[in-house]
């Protein structure tokens, strides 16, 4: 896999609702702080996205995609003067099944995805990205479109199926947009996320991803890059934020965290597989980045872990 889909099989996404809502009339509805990523779409007609901490209002028209990754609460309105409405009461009153509101018949539909991701790279994706996501150029919507408009029709005519029809569908737009998002940013954006849109370094960290137990030096790497050592060292940390070493150390660990959770492999042979002569100098390691021993990490499967992000701050 390309760097970007092994971060993103690491993150485990579950999707928490997927589906659309109609929007009639003069409304402000009002959403509370959440947990994860959630991606939408104007199918039709448009309103204002008013997110906490975001000081102007965005407007969203026909077609525009937008994320919120930081979890802010949020309101959805046709005009910012107006008094919000907690979500909640409205789902109260338009509740049919597990549907949000109702059908596409409002001035404004929308629809899209609440993700819900568990994986230990969650928090170094989320807190890379800015409040909003907001996808609105016409070549850009138009690479989404297609998702849109199949999700749409599930949601119109629904068939054997559908419900994890249109999931999927939401979490290609999701990926769609960052990748979008990505190189829009490219130039201006720092960290591992925007790291991979330089094909110099996204492919050096292939290179990591695919043997993470290879003995790699900074003079191989630079050598996969095509460059000199130091100038490789400097473009590297320029771009991911940190260290090609660190990030090759914090990658292996992040893997060993998910053995440790899902596997019954031992601490030492995952050691062992990720080029750690012995299990105390990977044991040292594995604390570093995670903030915690092995088995420590192992006996928290059910509690958030640590994250590169939270490595890259110290």
């Amino acid at each position: 896999m390309d760097p970007l889909s092994d971060v993103l099989s690491l993150l485990k996404p579950q999707s928490y609702v997927s589906g659309g809502f109609g929007v009639d009339g003069h409304m402000s509805i009002q959403f509370p702080r959440h947990r994860g990523i959630k991606c939408y779409a104007i199918v039709s007609g448009e309103c204002w996205l008013v997110v906490e901490g975001v000081p102007e209002p965005v407007l969203l028209t026909e077609g525009d995609c937008y994320i919120l990754p930081r979890g802010f609460p949020f309101c959805l309105t046709t005009d910012p003067s107006l008094p919000p409405v907690d979500f909640r009461t409205i789902l109260a009153e338009r509740q049919q099944g597990k549907a949000i509101f109702c059908d596409e018949s409002g001035a404004r539909y929308i629809v899209g995805g609440h993700f819900l991701l568990t994986g230990s790279y969650a928090e170094a994706l989320l807190q890379s990205l800015p409040p909003i996501v907001h996808i609105r150029k016409e070549s850009d919507k138009a690479a989404i479109r297609w998702a849109l408009e199949r999700m749409k029709e599930e949601l119109r005519d629904p068939q054997p199926g559908g419900t994890l029809i249109a999931q999927q569908l939401a979490y290609v737009m999701l990926v769609q947009a960052l990748r979008l998002h990505l190189s829009e940013e490219s130039a201006n954006g720092v960290g591992w996320l925007f790291a991979l849109t330089d094909k110099q370094i996204s492919a050096v960290i292939a290179c990591m991803h695919n043997d993470p137990g290879h003995a790699w030096t900074l003079q191989e790497l630079a050598g996969h890059a095509g460059m000199s050592r130091s100038i490789f060292a400097q473009r590297f940390k320029e771009r991911a934020g940190t260290t090609p070493m660190e990030y090759l150390t914090r990658w292996r660990m992040l893997l060993a965290g998910e053995r440790l959770k899902f596997t019954d492999d031992s601490i030492a042979s995952i050691a062992s597989s990720l080029g750690y002569e012995s299990e105390s100098a990977f044991g040292k390691a594995f604390r570093r980045v995670m903030g915690c021993s092995p088995r420590q990490h192992n006996r928290r499967s059910g509690e958030p872990q640590h994250s590169l992000a939270m490595a890259e701050a110290d």
